[in-house]
């Protein structure tokens, strides 16, 4: 299966910027699941970028433009080649153990209610039994909001609502499952959908989970559990803002606002 990606971010300021630096998560790594076939980034101001990866691994690029700057607009797009197999995360670079990911942060943490929904959701039996078990019941409690922006609620806060991105509720399954002790991570990308072509506000967010001998699996409760073959992997971390795809500083007065847009389209099926 080959998945095209187009993703369209725009920065407007309400005075003119004399800086600004950019961390952008938004490249995709070869997997034995994944094989990105072409990835271009577009900037529409003249900028400079230097190619790094993070903590978590994850490829990434520094943005630094110079000013005044009224506007940035940041195009991704790309093709990736997704295998069919078992969504069982291999060939990955991990530079931290397992065990890292038990650490909670201000966004991921669970509180009282998260907890005791978890633990008794979870139930007794195998890891992976408990942890789909927890992504089946978020799905359920959940209606499905699309927002646009990258913003996502800390979990605690999106779990108290009944309503929730894909994006806040994979934070909430993150928090779940650290919860009853299973360390688990946040995850951005794209995800197709089941349909030929899709438009999207945002970038995709999903869950993945460490269970002994089996390794990182991954977990979706926007579709209620293991997800698809259609999901274009592009960064980890401990929660949605160390995976966000832009991230950064400016040096100018006034506001900022963004617009993002995602395009998803399926270009064929190898085989």
């Amino acid at each position: 299966m080959r998945i095209e990606v187009e993703h369209h971010s725009r920065y407007r300021f309400t005075e003119p910027q004399a800086r600004v630096v950019q961390l952008l998560r938004m490249f995709p790594d070869d997997t034995v699941n994944q094989t990105v076939v072409a990835w271009r980034i577009d900037v529409d101001c003249d900028a400079r970028l230097r190619e790094s990866r993070d903590g978590y691994g994850n490829l990434t690029r520094m943005l630094y433009a110079e000013g005044p700057l009224e506007t940035i607009g940041i195009t991704i797009s790309g093709e990736v080649l997704l295998s069919e197999t078992p969504r069982r995360l291999d060939g990955a670079g991990e530079p931290l153990p397992p065990a890292f990911y038990l650490r909670t942060t201000l966004l991921s943490a669970a509180d009282a209610a998260m907890t005791a929904f978890a633990q008794e959701v979870a139930g007794s039996g195998s890891d992976d039994a408990r942890a789909a078990r927890i992504a089946e019941a978020l799905h359920g409690r959940f209606a499905i909001e699309r927002r646009r922006g990258d913003g996502v609620l800390p979990a605690a806060d999106a779990f108290a609502g009944d309503r929730a991105s894909p994006r806040d509720l994979a934070q909430v399954l993150v928090g779940c499952l650290r919860a009853i002790g299973l360390p688990a991570r946040y995850v951005s990308g794209y995800s197709l959908g089941g349909c030929a072509r899709r438009e999207r506000p945002a970038p995709h967010g999903w869950a993945e989970v460490f269970l002994d001998g089996q390794g990182w699996q991954m977990l979706d409760p926007t579709v209620g559990g293991a997800p698809g073959l259609d999901y274009v992997r592009v960064a980890a971390a401990l929660d949605s803002a160390g995976a966000a795809p832009i991230s950064g500083t400016r040096i100018g007065h006034g506001d900022e606002e963004l617009d993002v847009d995602v395009a998803i389209g399926l270009l064929g099926r190898e085989g």
